[in-house]
C-alpha cells in the first residue's frame, strides 16, 4: 500500500516506530490525520495552530522524518511508473506494452530544404538512492533524455556545393574586373595614409600568405580531432561563401585605381573561354601568390584578410578557453598577415578595414543566431537567412569543444551504419 493510501490507525503505528507515541492521539485521534494529510504536512504545520506542539526538539525530529517519508513516497510514486525498453523499441508500464513514441529534438518544417528527421535524442539511466530513518534505502532509476548532436552528412554537401559555386563566382568576377581596370596614366593610386608613409616591400604579400598557412594548418588539426568536425567544416563553408559572395558584388560594382605602381594590368581576354580559363587558374590557386596565381587591380575588400581574420575566429571559437596560448597565437599571426598585406601595397587600408569588419560580424552574427536559436522565434530571420535556419536547425545550441581521435571503432561503426542505412 502507498503512504497516501495509510488510514490514521496506519499513521499512529508509523509514529510509535518513529519515537513519537506521544502525538498519535492529538495526530490521529483529534484531527484525523491519515496519509495524504500525512504527506503534505511541514515543520511550521507543527508550530502553529492548531497543533502548536511545544517541544521544540519533537518539532524538528518529527519535521525531518516527514520529510524523508515525503522523499520515500515520491519514488514510489516514480518506481510505479518506471518503464522498460524493449528489442523492439516499445516500453512497459504497468505491466503493459504501449508504443514508443519518437521525439524529434528540433522539426526544421519551417525550412524548404530539409527533408528528413535525423536528430534524436538518446536515453540514459542513472539510479538514485535515499536512507530512510531505519536504515532502509530505497533507490530507483530514472530514465531521462540527453540530446545528440549528429553529423548530417547531406548538410556539409550542400556547404560544400555552396562554396564551390561562390568560388567560381568570384574568381570570373575578378576576371571581369581586371579588364575594367582603370588606367594608371589617367587615374593614379588614391591618397591612403598608411601607403604613403610605409615603403613596398615586395616579399610581404608572400608572408602574408604564409601567416595564412599556419593558421588554416591550426584549423585543419582541430577540424581532425574534434568530435563534431562535420558541423565546423560546414560552418566554415557556409561563412566563407557568404563573405566572398558579398565581396563578388562590392569589387564588380566599383573598380578602383591600382593602389601600387608596381601592378601591372595589361591582359586582356578576347573571349569567354579566355576568362573561363582565367578563372579556371585562379579557383585552383586559391588566388594565391604562393601557387603561381598573380592578379592586378583592387579587389573590395581584401580577400587575404578575410581569410586571416576568419581562421583567426575559428581558432579562438572552437578551442577551449585554457588554449590561450594558440588564442594569442592566432590573432598575432592574424594582425601580422594584416599588417603585410599593407606593406606590399597589394590594397588600399580601407580594404583591410572593411574585410576584418565584415568578416567578423558575419561570424559572430551567424554563431549567435546558432548559439541561441534566435531564428526559431524570428520569421524575418528564417526569412532572410535561409541557409542558417537549413544548417542550423537540428543543432541544439553552442558546439561543445569536445575533442576524439578520427578514426575510433565507434566512429567507424556509426559511419558504415549510416551508410547501410542510406543504400538500404
Amino acid at each position: 500500500m502507498q503512504i497516501s493510501e495509510w488510514s490514521c490507525a496506519e499513521v499512529g503505528q508509523w509514529l510509535k516506530t518513529q519515537g513519537f507515541e506521544e502525538y498519535c492521539y492529538v495526530l490521529c485521534d483529534v484531527h484525523g490525520v491519515d496519509g495524504e494529510v500525512l504527506l503534505s504536512l511541514t515543520e511550521k504545520d507543527l508550530r502553529n495552530p492548531p497543533l502548536q506542539l511545544q517541544k521544540l526538539a519533537d518539532i524538528k525530529k518529527l519535521g525531518k522524518c516527514l520529510k524523508q517519508i515525503q522523499e520515500k513516497s515520491r519514488i514510489e510514486k516514480k518506481s510505479a511508473l518506471n518503464h522498460v525498453i524493449d528489442k523492439d523499441g516499445r516500453k512497459q508500464m504497468n505491466g503493459r506494452f504501449t508504443a514508443r513514441k519518437k521525439r524529434k529534438q528540433y522539426q526544421c518544417n519551417n525550412s524548404p530544404f530539409d527533408k528528413d528527421d535525423i536528430s534524436s535524442d538518446i536515453e540514459e539511466s542513472d539510479a538514485q538512492c535515499i536512507v530512510d530513518s531505519d536504515g532502509t534505502e530505497y533507490c530507483e532509476t530514472v530514465i531521462y533524455k540527453k540530446n545528440r548532436i549528429l553529423p548530417e552528412y547531406k548538410k556539409l554537401l550542400v556547404s560544400f556545393g555552396y562554396a564551390f559555386v561562390v568560388s567560381w563566382i568570384t574568381a570570373y568576377t575578378m576576371v571581369l574586373v581586371h579588364e575594367r581596370v582603370p588606367d594608371k596614366q589617367k587615374h593614379p593610386p588614391l591618397p591612403d595614409i598608411f601607403l604613403d608613409n610605409i615603403p613596398l616591400m615586395p616579399f610581404a604579400f608572400k608572408l602574408a600568405e604564409l601567416c595564412g598557412l599556419i593558421l588554416a594548418s591550426f584549423w585543419m588539426i582541430i577540424l581532425v580531432f574534434h568530435k563534431h568536425r562535420a558541423i565546423l567544416l560546414r560552418r566554415f563553408f557556409s561563412i566563407a561563401s557568404t563573405i566572398f559572395l558579398l565581396r563578388s558584388c562590392t569589387m564588380f560594382v566599383t573598380s578602383l585605381s591600382v593602389p601600387g605602381e608596381h601592378l601591372q594590368c595589361t591582359a586582356m581576354y578576347n573571349s569567354a573561354w579566355q576568362r573561363i580559363s582565367r578563372a579556371t587558374e585562379i579557383v585552383l590557386g586559391m588566388g594565391m601568390t604562393l601557387t603561381g596565381v598573380h592578379s592586378c587591380g583592387d579587389y573590395m575588400f581584401s580577400g587575404h584578410t578575410a581569410y586571416l581574420t576568419l581562421f583567426n575566429h575559428l581558432i579562438t571559437e572552437y578551442t577551449p578557453l585554457r588554449m590561450y596560448y594558440i588564442h594569442t597565437v592566432s590573432w598575432v599571426l592574424n594582425l601580422f598577415g594584416v599588417f603585410f598585406v599593407l606593406a606590399a601595397h597589394e590594397h588600399y587600408s580601407i580594404d583591410v578595414l572593411i574585410a576584418f569588419y565584415v568578416t567578423s560580424r558575419i561570424f559572430l552574427y551567424y554563431h549567435m543566431l546558432a548559439n541561441t536559436r534566435s531564428y526559431w522565434h524570428s520569421k524575418r530571420i528564417r526569412i532572410w537567412f535561409p541557409l542558417l535556419s537549413y544548417f542550423e536547425c537540428n543543432v541544439p545550441g553552442k558546439i561543445p569543444n569536445e575533442y576524439e581521435w578520427p578514426l575510433s571503432t565507434d566512429n567507424l561503426r556509426e559511419f558504415f551504419k549510416l551508410v547501410k542505412s542510406k543504400t538500404g
